[in-house]
């Protein structure tokens, strides 16, 4: 994982079993639907929450696109020179949004997943031959199908997408026995595979699993309630008063982000907005989603009169799960992620005071 900084995850006492994302294909904040069209939009979408007929948004000359493009691809060639000597400059790359023509292979080396690949150039294939565990094949043949239904690569069965998507979790299931599969993982693995051919998607997947989303899917899903409690220590710095109506309101963190953490936010932004927090996520860890958390908390119960009229917890989920959609739009979005008033050492200090609170509990 290109994360220098820190890797930050966290506690809270509801308890969660493995499917407590059984929902996540059906909640998203970019909730508006669409007419199933013809024609797949830019992204690949003929309809649903992520269709978008609008074209993109190019700030950038064709020259200027090249020119970034050219960085990257040296950057790549040189890619531990970077990583040890220059990574400030490789992360300030990723915060402008990385181009699309170098994205997945940007992406493939970010996670370190071209090293994983290099070390074990024949497991992706291996584990295919293998016929897993049964249950988990089952629970994994019933969830292929929900996974991004309006997408060109994953609207037929017969199609290579749900195949593809098969195969990298359960793959990823022999892998990792410990923790198997979670249904929280699909639309990451369907995302991954957007992107990136199926075994590259794959390393990727487990760099993700394993090192940026830790002891995120196992059972319990213990690191997901610390983190809950973390992100609540946050908002409290970051937007008080929004801190204070969710307190009041006794509205618990895990009510709200769930889907967003266990999911990586695939679920939750516009597509646009997705990619670039990817380009960051893949650079600086699990921060970003903190941040982006914190971003859509403050922006849509920043206004006292929204706060007055959510006055209730189901008012208030209703508010966290359909904020207006400028507040979702990449520029908004980006702009305000870097520029909250939490630093390095704030993380840290979260971290520490949920792994005390954690350890606490355990003894009692």
């Amino acid at each position: 994982m290109a994360t220098s900084p820190t890797s930050t995850n966290t506690s809270n006492s509801v308890s969660l079993n493995r499917q407590s994302s059984k929902n996540a294909d059906s909640i998203s904040l970019c909730s508006t639907t669409s007419a199933f069209s013809t024609c797949p939009d830019r992204h690949g979408f003929y309809g649903g929450s992520q269709f978008s007929e609008k074209p993109a948004k190019e700030t950038l000359t064709r020259e200027q696109i090249i020119a970034r493009e050219k960085k990257w691809l040296h950057m790549i060639k040189h890619w531990q020179e970077y990583m040890n000597k220059n990574y400030k400059k490789l992360r300030e790359r990723c915060r402008k949004g990385i181009p699309q023509a170098v994205r997945p292979r940007a992406w493939f080396y970010l996670t370190g997943a071209y090293q994983l690949h290099q070390k074990y150039p024949n497991l992706y294939h291996e584990l295919l031959r293998q016929p897993g565990n049964p249950q988990i094949i089952d629970e994994i043949k019933k969830d292929q199908h929900r996974q991004f239904p309006h997408h060109e690569m994953f609207i037929d069965e017969e199609k290579p997408g749900q195949k593809e998507l098969f195969n990298v979790l359960k793959a990823y299931s022999i892998h990792n026995p410990k923790v198997g599969y979670c249904q929280a993982q699909a639309p990451i693995a369907a995302f991954l595979l957007m992107h990136l051919p199926s075994e590259q998607a794959f390393w990727c997947f487990v760099t993700i699993c394993d090192k940026y989303l830790k002891d995120y899917f196992t059972p319990g899903l213990e690191m997901l309630q610390r983190d809950a409690g973390m992100l609540n220590g946050l908002l409290k710095k970051t937007s008080p008063s929004v801190y204070r109506h969710l307190q009041k309101h006794k509205v618990d963190p895990l009510l709200y982000m769930t889907d967003w953490f266990l999911c990586a936010m695939t679920r939750t932004l516009p597509w646009d907005t997705l990619l670039r927090v990817w380009d960051c996520f893949l650079c600086e860890g699990i921060k970003i989603l903190f941040k982006v958390a914190l971003v859509i908390l403050g922006a849509s119960l920043n206004s006292h009169k929204v706060r007055k009229q959510a006055n209730g917890l189901c008012e208030t989920l209703e508010v966290l799960r359909s904020p207006p959609k400028k507040y979702l739009e990449a520029d908004f979005v980006m702009h305000h992620i870097f520029r909250l008033n939490i630093t390095v050492e704030d993380f840290i200090h979260e971290h520490k005071k949920q792994e005390l609170l954690h350890r606490k509990a355990k003894v009692s």
